[in-house]
């Protein structure tokens, strides 16, 4: 599950810094008018972008704060968040895939079938259910490696950290 950091910008659509905008007003005074978007309407516009260049077997990579999406040539798209190295698959074969997305007041759960991991110049995905690991040829792994970069450099250790709101048995 993602949180939205004080100092994020506002999901809103302001330009402002969270904080500094809807942190603590009322849910129904975020929404404000329907120009706005939610950080999860935004999540959702890419994720619905990336499918339709992977349905067209373009390669592309794009990031949205400490997200990645990034579609191949063969029709294959993925959702990497760099915090905890999460990953889930949006397209195969040129075929949308169904993914959970659920928003909750400041916070988007998505339901992650991988993890990712960026080894020499490559990326490994493993899978959660099954534990089997396997090297992601399709992926744009310089890309990928680059846009990881950017985005630990971007954010501290402590606001990755904090990107993740723990569950109860966690």
């Amino acid at each position: 599950m993602i949180k939205i950091g004080r100092n994020d910008a506002c999901p809103c659509g302001s330009g402002r810094k969270f904080k500094r905008c809807c942190l603590g007003k009322p849910a129904e005074i975020n929404k404000g008018p329907a120009v706005r978007k939610s950080l999860q309407d935004y999540l959702k516009d890419e994720i619905d972008n990336i499918q339709l260049a992977a349905m067209a077997g373009q390669s592309v990579v794009r990031e949205l704060g400490v997200f990645i999406l990034w579609s191949s040539t063969n029709g294959e798209a993925w959702l990497f968040e760099v915090s905890e190295m999460d990953a889930v698959q949006l397209a195969a074969d040129r075929q949308r895939l169904e993914i959970s997305i659920e928003a909750r007041p400041e916070a988007i759960e998505v339901n992650w079938s991988h993890t990712f991991a960026v080894e020499g110049k490559q990326v490994v995905l493993t899978s959660y259910g099954t534990k089997e690991r396997e090297v992601c040829t399709q992926c744009p792994a310089p890309a990928i490696m680059a846009a990881v970069k950017r985005i630990k450099r971007k954010y501290s250790v402590e606001m990755l950290e904090s990107v993740h709101l723990k569950e109860a048995g966690d």
